[in-house]
């Protein structure tokens, strides 16, 4: 029996709106009237005397293709995650360097959690939270999540691929304890071991047609935190998003540092000093994927006078970073929130059949935030189809970026 199936027929009448928190959100297509082709980096409305694009023979500017036509029909998915109580769990929660309140991929954890407590009925004595360190060492992590298990906490939900070694082993001494790794993934896993795993890439060529629209110097950034794959899928998909608006636009990549140094993805300074470096390259959009060292990348944008595009969390909406949401247009939502809520709702149920193998587009697992008001109708009808065709199987998004 699926989870799908536990929960049928159980949603009480004041439970709708929570079910809107899932990813079983129904995604209707926007109808366009025609299909219309643009030259030139489109402006936030193309521009404001021409809304459609038009011609834009500025010597900075550059060619896009045509603008595709309509997303057609619907998608929706349904929820894994409903009327579960989960009132007698006891949650662990093991946070990346960064933890809550790092704006990001944390807080998006964060958030799923906090969702459990109000709508699984989680007790939030129940729970948890420690935070790793930076350069910690792997006997770190595996005490860490030795000392949740042990305190007995059930689930024990770990944030972030280098605690995937650290809990094959723990999960190996507490085989009755449910463990899960937002991002992880190792060969001989426990089977009490689930592996929550995204489709970043598939987010990022979003925000990638967003920049390519909204680029004038056609010159368009991406920092990482750190050069690993994870990282690098964002950075591929990014990197073909824009590309399949504007062929000819340049995409420049830094990574603030190499694998094996996991300051990257908490060095803001760091951060502001690798994207000062690309907007002194020209870009005038920058997008980052490098966890609480984003927010010197906002840092620099503002500075500089251009644009951002924040990831994992609706970064526009950040307290952290409240001081510079003006410049950031858009967030790559990677909803590390929905993965940790339907998991603990499937633990809860004792059925993890309706987990998804990947969070993907097709069940809101990643996508984008229009928060702030600068992404308008012209801008989403771009993304919209783009979407719809990823979702369709008509585009495939690498996730390893192109040969330079």
């Amino acid at each position: 029996m699926s989870l799908r199936s536990v929960l049928a027929g159980r949603v009480k009448p004041g439970r709708e709106k929570a079910l809107r928190f899932k990813r079983g959100v129904a995604v209707t297509a926007i109808a366009l009237t025609s299909v219309l082709s643009v030259v030139g980096c489109a402006k936030d409305s193309a521009s404001s005397d021409n809304p459609s694009g038009g011609q834009n023979n500025n010597a900075s500017g550059c060619q896009t293709v045509d603008k595709p036509a309509a997303a057609s029909g619907a998608t929706s998915s349904e929820s894994a995650a409903s009327d579960v109580d989960a009132s007698q769990l006891k949650v662990g929660l093991a946070f990346d360097i960064g933890g809550r309140g790092d704006a990001s991929f944390n807080d998006s954890a964060a958030a799923g959690l906090d969702q459990a407590i109000a709508d699984l009925g989680v007790k939030k004595e129940n729970t948890k939270e420690l935070t790793a360190t930076d350069q910690e060492s792997e006997d770190s992590k595996q005490t860490r999540l030795r000392q949740l298990a042990q305190e007995g906490h059930n689930p024990v939900i770990s944030v972030g691929f280098a605690y995937s070694e650290a809990t094959k082993v723990i999960a190996g001494q507490f085989p009755n304890t449910q463990f899960a790794v937002v991002d992880g993934f190792v060969e001989g896993a426990p089977k009490n071991v689930t592996f929550l795993g995204f489709a970043e890439h598939e987010g990022s060529f979003l925000v990638g047609v967003i920049a390519a629209l909204k680029s004038e110097s056609c010159k368009i950034g991406f920092v990482g935190g750190v050069n690993v794959p994870l990282i690098q899928k964002f950075q591929a998909g990014f990197e073909q998003g824009v590309k399949a608006v504007a062929p000819d636009a340049e995409v420049i990549a830094r990574y603030i540092t190499e694998a094996g140094d996991l300051t990257g993805f908490t060095d803001a300074p760091k951060g502001q000093v690798t994207a000062k470096g690309l907007i002194d390259e020209g870009a005038d959009v920058v997008y980052h994927a490098a966890g609480a060292s984003g927010k010197g990348v906002f840092a620099a944008a503002k500075e500089g006078g251009v644009m951002a595009i924040g990831v994992d969390s609706d970064q526009y909406n950040q307290a952290t970073v409240a001081e510079y949401k003006d410049v950031i247009i858009t967030s790559m939502l990677k909803r590390v929130d929905v993965a940790v809520f339907d998991y603990i709702a499937a633990v809860a149920a004792g059925d993890m059949g309706g987990l998804p193998q990947v969070f993907d587009l097709k069940v809101n697992g990643v996508g984008y935030s229009t928060s702030g008001g600068k992404i308008d109708d012209e801008t989403k009808e771009w993304v919209e189809s783009y979407k719809q065709q990823i979702i369709d199987g008509e585009i495939t998004v690498a996730d390893t970026p192109a040969a330079s």
